[in-house]
């Protein structure tokens, strides 16, 4: 441990802790039952991941960086005040990457200041970090991460975001197709009063990807809007899992997520909402769907609510199915080849949340990673 910095120290003894109790999750734990993370990891790899390189580009002036690598004694008070403590020991994975972790970013966003241009930040390498992102009121940013696929062991990232009154923050996440990878990364967010997250996640597929966001709406308007789309072909795996918490009245979360499947892939979606006693006015609506492209493909699809509060607005749906025959038949009937009728049905199927990314150079980057991995997912399992 880092003696010069207990307080750090006192935090990541704790996430070791909790990391043990829990142990590593497997389908015997509801929420882990579709991706059995003990099946593709031991201990002893969790507990010797290398460090995860990440690179930040495009950082204007004004945004304050602080390094997480060794130099946490020097820490600016809002490090302090934040690192490992917005839901660190939410799960066993964010504990491991917090008790582990030496390395990763804070990024704070001052008072007032909009950030124009999206911020990058890429990680490259295998291995656990940190990442904290402390937007402050009415303070605003587009945060584009990405992951590469080059990568055969696991990686382990432990997210921690903060919204203060009135703050906007879009988040854009996409991770490529990582086949032989283990791709694990949990996400703790806190959105204060008429503060607002919209979040769109792009997933590829890895041996076992899961993405984990755990999104506490505590003040009176505040907001989250969760946008997804996952495209899988071959042996790849793709969860992810949210949990919403309504925990002040009068606050708005919508989900809405797409998924394609073929070839031997599983995508999943579980989706739960609490909707706290008193947060009356709340109002809440998820949506996932799944397109089957073979028969060895599954995709599950799981919303759940949880009201305890009266004078609520809340509803899920789910649906799982094939291409639509009746339109397959409408552009066959006008010339277009099969493969081109269920590429431009597929396309279709995905532009509704694609299209909600406004940044046309991140939305075109998707649509790229689309367009790549849809010949696999196209492809008939033997």
């Amino acid at each position: 441990m880092n003696a010069v910095a207990p307080w750090l120290d006192a935090r990541r003894a704790e996430a070791g802790a909790a990391f043990t109790a829990h142990g590593i999750p497997h389908r015997r734990i509801e929420e882990w039952k579709y991706s059995d993370l003990r099946a593709n990891l031991d201990r002893e790899k969790i507990e010797h991941a290398p460090t995860a390189k990440l690179r930040i580009e495009n950082l204007p002036d004004g945004v304050e960086l602080f390094n997480l690598s060794g130099s946490e004694e020097r820490a600016p008070e809002w490090v302090k005040r934040h690192l490992g403590n917005v839901g660190a020991n939410a799960n066993a994975m964010n504990a491991a990457s917090l008790a582990l972790a030496r390395g990763g970013v804070a990024l704070r966003i001052p008072h007032g200041m909009n950030v124009s241009a999206p911020i990058r930040l890429h990680f490259s390498t295998a291995g656990h970090a940190r990442v904290l992102v402390v937007v402050e009121e009415s303070a605003s940013l587009t945060l584009w991460e990405s992951h590469s696929g080059d990568i055969s062991e696991l990686r382990n990232i432990g997210a921690e975001i903060v919204l203060q009154e009135n703050a906007l923050l879009t988040h854009v996440r996409t991770a490529w197709e990582a086949p032989t990878a283990v791709q694990v990364e949990e996400i703790a967010i806190k959105v204060a009063q008429n503060a607002r997250y919209y979040a769109h996640f792009a997933n590829f597929g890895a041996k076992l990807s899961r993405l984990e966001l755990h999104i506490a709406l505590e003040g009176k308007g505040a907001e989250a809007e969760l946008n997804g789309v996952s495209v899988q072909g071959a042996h790849t795996h793709s969860d992810v899992t949210t949990h919403i918490v309504h925990a002040a009245g009068h606050t708005t979360s919508r989900q809405s997520f797409r998924h394609v499947a073929g070839g031997h892939a599983r995508s999943i979606y579980q989706g739960r909402i609490t909707v706290c006693e008193g947060a009356n006015g709340s109002d809440s609506r998820q949506t996932a769907k799944g397109l089957l492209l073979g028969q060895r493909a599954e995709i599950d699809l799981k919303p759940e609510l949880e009201i305890f509060a009266d004078d609520v607005k809340c509803a899920h749906g789910a649906a799982v199915g094939d291409l639509d025959v009746d339109s397959m038949f409408y552009l066959r009937a006008r010339g277009i080849p099969e493969s081109e009728a269920r590429n431009l049905l597929i396309r279709a199927f995905l532009e509704d949340t694609v299209s909600e990314i406004a940044n046309e150079d991140i939305r075109a980057s998707v649509w790229r990673a689309v367009e790549t991995t849809l010949p696999a997912a196209m492809e008939q399992a033997p």
